[in-house]
């Protein structure tokens, strides 16, 4: 694994732990979907089934990683998450379906600083 894989690796674990310790039942990490790409973290809030995006960055000068999802890439999250519920049934009875980004910024010091959107795409 190269080093933006590992840092992408870091960041993912970082939300998984930052969500169940929300409440949040993580039901898979990283399903891949053929070609059409990848889904960071499918998880269950309540009754509701959220499918999240993960971008992890070094902080510096680059963008904030929240600001990686285009629309093209929003358009590509409503498509894998189309895909995971024809493969697994569909939505949970009763509950609802929504697409969050979890931004992660790795600080030269002291701990990640997590930023969580909800029901962005």
């Amino acid at each position: 694994m190269n080093a933006t894989g590992a840092l992408g690796r870091y960041g993912e674990d970082v939300a998984a732990r930052t969500l169940a310790a929300t409440g949040l039942h993580i039901l898979a990490r990283n399903w891949r979907c053929g070609r059409s790409g990848e889904i960071d973290i499918v998880a269950r809030d309540g009754d509701t089934l959220v499918f999240c995006e993960v971008k992890t960055r070094r902080d510096g000068n680059f963008q904030h990683p929240m600001e990686a999802v285009t629309p093209r890439k929003a358009k590509r999250l409503r498509h894998l998450a189309a895909r995971w519920l024809d493969t697994h049934g569909g939505p949970p009875a009763g509950g609802g379906v929504r697409i969050d980004l979890i931004g992660v910024v790795l600080p030269r010091r002291g701990a990640p600083v997590i930023t969580h959107a909800q029901g962005v795409a």
